[in-house]
């Protein structure tokens, strides 16, 4: 009888063993899916989040481009953007805006974020052009052309990157400028050239390329341009810190800079 009633207890705990062997391999391995994903986490090891990114008004065409790419190598990720001048989303941050990253046009406004976002990263560089309607009707050539008290001028303001380089581009030239018009960010600029507002602006190359078609752009030589170099940064009162990280880093990375590189902007 003890040796049957051995039997039967080994039979009944190797069945046991058996059920619980399956449970064990889901269960161990640091908290991962069956998949081989944490939980959490996207397929390429990013955390899932709702990222919302404050992002210069140059970038918009580009980063919605590089948001959706994102998108689709992080499933369960969501990248929104909210575009402006880079002086209006550094005010935004310092009001406490929600946003988990920031992209900025000149590393002056992101130096002067220091005490709410992280260790900048420069992701892309840019020059400037003279937009101007389509088919140049009015023969600008150069900078100095911008001069000529005929022609309508629109500038971006002083304290807007794009409008500070475009200063010290026409000042180093010794070139007198009165715009009709100072604008917020780089887009309203390039609008009013498009819409025929003013016969011509200074913008970023990549911007000019944007409205092709509706607008012409005069190249500016490099010993006369600048160079617009664009930090992105995590925000430190981001709720989402691992995952903004893992954006900013992405932007470094070769899918992006093709992106951005494709769209006309120059390797950092």
């Amino acid at each position: 009888m003890a040796s049957a009633l051995t039997r039967r207890r080994a039979a009944a705990a190797l069945v046991t063993a058996a059920l619980l062997m399956p449970l064990t391999a889901c269960g161990d391995d640091g908290g991962k899916e069956a998949s081989g994903t944490r939980t959490g986490e996207s397929a390429s090891g990013a955390p899932k989040a709702n990222l919302t990114v404050l992002a210069a008004s140059s970038l918009t065409d580009v980063f919605k481009t590089a948001g959706a790419a994102y998108e689709k190598e992080n499933p369960g990720t969501k990248v929104t953007f909210s575009f402006a001048g880079s002086q209006e989303l550094a005010a935004q941050v310092k009001q406490g805006a929600p946003a988990d990253a920031l992209v900025t046009a000149d590393t002056k406004t992101m130096d002067g974020l220091k005490a709410d976002a992280g260790t900048p990263t420069i992701i892309a560089k840019n020059r400037l052009v003279i937009a101007t309607g389509e088919g140049n009707p009015d023969r600008i050539e150069s900078l100095k052309d911008l001069a000529d008290p005929g022609l309508k001028v629109v500038l971006a303001a002083p304290e807007v990157p794009v409008g500070r380089y475009s200063r010290q581009v026409l000042d180093a030239q010794k070139i007198a400028v009165k715009p009709v018009s100072e604008e917020p960010n780089v887009r309203a600029v390039l609008s009013k050239v498009e819409l025929g507002e003013a016969d011509a602006g200074i913008v970023y190359k990549t911007d000019a390329e944007t409205a092709a078609g509706k607008v012409d752009a005069v190249e500016i030589p490099d010993a006369q341009n600048a160079v617009a170099q664009y930090p992105a940064a995590t925000l430190k009162t981001s709720k989402n810190t691992n995952a903004a990280a893992a954006f900013v880093t992405w932007l470094s990375g070769p899918e992006a800079q093709k992106i951005l590189q494709d769209a006309g902007f120059q390797k950092p």
